[in-house]
């Protein structure tokens, strides 16, 4: 992957007014491209492995209608092996095919933190635990949808900045 995953997905090239005007704020820059690294490429994915990581990364580009970033995480979901199926399904949740129980319960969590998460509850986070997630499971992928929400949201003002 780029150095700058956001960049990379905004289109913009090094040493453009938009690359140097983010430079202006290398932290962001940092935090960005590290929160990338920790919730996608973790050294210890814990008790959420990579494939489940990338088919939350998968739903919410797939929810958010962003081609370009759905294309990215169906081929990393590849790329660990995932079959075209299963892809398929995850793409076309809640209807597109059978999928682990687990994963079920993920992909509803994603639907609902990214459709309207003010609509989270106990009974959401239940449903989470009665699938076998632990509360830093669940901690993790809410902070993975967030974070991806965030990077579609300024890859979008990115684009549109850029012209």
């Amino acid at each position: 992957m780029p150095v700058d995953v956001i960049n990379h997905f905004a289109g913009i090239a090094p040493g453009s007014p938009l690359a140097q005007l983010r430079e202006q704020r290398p932290e962001t820059l940092r935090h960005a491209q590290g929160s990338f690294k920790v919730l996608l490429e973790p050294n210890d994915p814990g008790g959420v492995p990579r494939e489940e990581r990338e088919a939350i990364g998968l739903r919410v580009a797939t929810l958010e209608r962003i081609p370009d970033l759905a294309e990215f995480h169906r081929d990393r979901l590849r790329g660990l092996g995932v079959p075209d199926a299963e892809i398929a399904a995850i793409e076309h949740f809640p209807g597109g095919g059978n999928l682990p129980v687990r994963l079920v319960a993920i992909l509803r969590h994603t639907d609902l933190l990214t459709t309207d998460s003010r609509r989270g509850s106990q009974e959401a986070l239940g449903a989470l635990k009665q699938a076998g997630l632990t509360a830093p499971d669940i901690v993790t992928i809410s902070q993975l949808i967030a974070y991806l929400s965030y990077q579609i949201r300024i890859v979008a003002l990115l684009r549109a900045m850029g012209g």
